[in-house]
């Protein structure tokens, strides 16, 4: 009985909130559903002629578990943003012809992803009716025009010893119908982030765009180009369509080897050659409009995936590499030419926002901020006169903005998700300053809930983001949902500690070696900064949740503070010994933990947050996926165990159809209702 009494209280609190909001303000607050409501908008390309803006949107079925991206397009001068295209399989990466005349894109519309092609309309745009360019059993994705019009670059996975389609065919068809399912595994990667290998390799092929076999240019076993969870194309093709710049990783261990280098090949095929000559990554090459140059993001430290990315130009006349942001203490990010091939516009993290900048090519310049913002996706119009983007804010997902360069002010040209954001009630995203470990200054941001009352005192969910090399900022999120998590009733507390981007390569570097260190003392001191500076934050109601390094991080207060009411531990390393031994990026694990475990076992055992259980006390939640090949799921297991066996209060939220990230709608929709009824049973008492 009073277990039921305690669960009607809850309820009860939570359903009160949303009313009173409603009654002060006029709105609601935000729910998981409005969440699913929203287009995620992105990849805008501006068309040849300067007139249109083509893009993705991407619509959630909740009932049906499903994702599915349609190409929408909107006038650069403004006026109404319409959907071009509306298949129930939908269709993603839309790219104009050389001449605008045609639209390629992706689908799965005959039950595979194909590239598709359909004529365009420019004073009327519209789309005419699209026909299937490509039918690889092997599939095609990521799909680019040669600027000449007359070829199409696109990605495929597969086995690297088969010599055609067929060969592909014949051996998924076995696979799939062999009773044995065995495998036989001789080298690093069996399997990556959230699948098993069979040791397929994505190649990039070749097409004329008026059709025919597609031509593998990239044969041999190496990815071309190599894994990457999201951002920029890796490849690109010269102004005369003649040659293909692409990224790879050629060294013999990948799982050891951060090495990415830049080689460029016939269009037709041959022999690559590699440009590049950093010991670190070089990736996302793209040409200059005139021909002369290449630019790429280059790291000078190989085998650590957090060093600075640079901005490099390749002289295609000399050979000479320069690097033009040698100077300039921030991550470059996604980048585009100017259509004169002077100037490099591109985003970088500062401060919990993704300005723009540009820099001229030429020798002794410095990158200048455009405009601020969390801002990605750039793209120039053809007369180099405006500059179009996407933007966000923690109060809006995307949308597509333009700027007139020489302006301060930037233009919204969609205006897809108003409807649902004009009936919640949201509060802006609140940065503060205080003094971290060693007197290091940091950045901690602070989101009220909806009607907030500064009479009142508020229970607190504070943050803690991944990476370890991430960042919290005005920024929105559809995992980790800052405005999701104080709509009923909390205030969201975010901690950039040392480690975070956008602050400086030195503050990053500051957690190399130091998990539980530093780091930890500088979200405690944030903490502590926000209890004695915000009257309205009530200090004996607060839960600490984080996923990846913020599962880390949450794993370790376990063992050494007991501040906290309740804890979330999502993806978290647990046990570094046994993390490093079923993680698949090795490379990871050796730079931060200096070393493999037999090497330097005394670190990793003291930067352990298993050989502190003795001290764990708090209730906690565990979340993990059983396709979490990055942090596997073993992680997640021995730590509710050990919760288990030492009676502290715990539950598992168990995903089997999920990795590192729970992506699928409803998984997201049971994530967020577990980990928000656990919080409410803690502080809601």
């Amino acid at each position: 009985m009073r277990h039921f009494i305690a669960i009607l209280v809850f309820v009860t609190a939570g359903i009160f909130a949303p009313v009173q909001a409603h009654v002060q303000t006029g709105k609601r607050p935000f729910t998981f559903e409005d969440m699913m409501a929203l287009k995620r908008i992105g990849g805008p390309e501006v068309s040849p002629d300067g007139r249109w803006v083509l893009f993705s949107a991407v619509d959630v079925n909740l009932q049906e578990n499903k994702k599915i991206p349609h190409l929408w397009l909107v006038p650069v001068a403004g006026g109404e943003a319409r959907q071009l295209t509306s298949n129930a399989a939908g269709e993603d990466r839309g790219r104009w012809s050389p001449d605008g005349r045609q639209i390629i894109f992706i689908s799965s519309r005959d039950g595979a992803s194909q590239i598709w092609v359909a004529d365009f309309d420019s004073n009327g745009g519209s789309l005419g009716e699209p026909h299937k360019l490509t039918s690889l059993f092997t599939e095609a994705d990521g799909a680019i025009w040669s600027p000449d019009g007359k070829n199409i670059v696109f990605t495929s996975e597969v086995y690297f010893d088969c010599p055609d389609d067929a060969c592909n065919k014949k051996r998924d068809e076995e696979h799939a119908a062999s009773k044995v399912k065995a495998m036989v595994f001789k080298r690093l990667f069996f399997r990556h982030w959230s699948s098993y290998t069979r040791f397929k390799r994505t190649h990039l092929f070749v097409v004329p765009a008026t059709g025919g076999t597609p031509k593998d240019i990239t044969p041999g076993d190496h990815d071309v180009p190599p894994f990457s969870l999201g951002g920029q194309d890796l490849y690109a093709i010269s102004p005369d369509g003649q040659e293909v710049a692409f990224t790879s990783n050629i060294d013999e261990v990948e799982a050891t080897s951060t090495n990415n280098e830049i080689f460029v090949v016939p269009i037709t095929g041959g022999t690559p050659k590699k440009l590049s000559n950093s010991p670190g990554s070089d990736s996302t090459p793209l040409y200059s409009p005139d021909g002369r140059y290449l630019a790429w993001r280059m790291q000078k430290r190989g085998g650590y995936e957090s060093d600075r990315f640079r901005l490099v130009v390749y002289d295609r006349k000399n050979g000479q590499i320069r690097n033009l942001t040698e100077d300039f203490d921030r991550w470059v990010g996604t980048m585009s030419w100017s259509p004169d091939s002077k100037t490099i516009y591109f985003t970088a993290d500062d401060k919990g926002e993704v300005p723009i900048y540009r820099i001229g090519i030429e020798p002794g310049g410095a990158p200048q901020e455009v405009t601020r913002g969390a801002n990605d996706d750039l793209v120039l119009t053809p007369d180099g006169k405006t500059l179009v983007f996407t933007r966000m804010s923690a109060q809006a997902p995307n949308e597509v903005y333009k700027l007139a360069l020489g302006g301060k002010q930037a233009e919204r040209l969609t205006h897809l998700n108003d409807a649902v954001l004009a009936q919640v009630s949201m509060q802006p995203v609140e940065p503060f300053w205080f003094t971290g470990a060693v007197g290091t200054k940091v950045e901690g941001f602070l989101v009220k809930p909806p009607a907030f009352d500064p009479q009142k005192k508020y229970p607190v969910k504070f943050l803690i983001h991944g990476g370890p090399q991430g960042a919290w900022g005005d920024e929105w999120s559809y995992r980790w949902n800052s405005e999701l998590f104080a709509a009923n009733g909390y205030v969201v507390v975010m901690i950039n500690p040392r480690g975070s981007t956008g602050y400086g390569q030195a503050f990053i570097d500051g957690i190399n070696g130091d998990w539980g260190g530093k780091p930890f003392q500088d979200l405690m001191n944030g903490l502590d900064y926000v209890e004695k500076t915000y009257p309205f934050v009530d200090k004996d109601r607060e839960c600490a949740m984080g996923a990846s390094y913020g599962g880390y991080m949450i794993n370790w207060i376990l063992g050494h503070s007991n501040r906290f009411k309740c804890l979330v531990s999502h993806d978290g390393m647990f046990n570094t010994e046994s993390a490093w031994g079923s993680t698949e990026e090795l490379w990871f694990n050796e730079w931060e933990f200096k070393g493999e475990p037999w090497t330097n076992r005394d670190y990793y055992r003291q930067a352990s947050p298993h050989q502190y259980a003795a001290q764990f006390k708090t209730p906690t939640l565990v979340v993990h996926g059983q396709l979490d090949y990055r942090l596997d799921v073993s992680e997640g297991f021995q730590l509710f165990t050990t919760l288990q066996r030492l009676k502290t209060p715990s539950r598992m939220l168990y995903f089997p159809d999920e990795g590192h990230w729970v992506l699928k709608p409803l998984n997201s929709q049971l994530w967020y209702k577990t980990v928000n009824e656990w919080v409410d049973s803690y502080l809601k008492k």
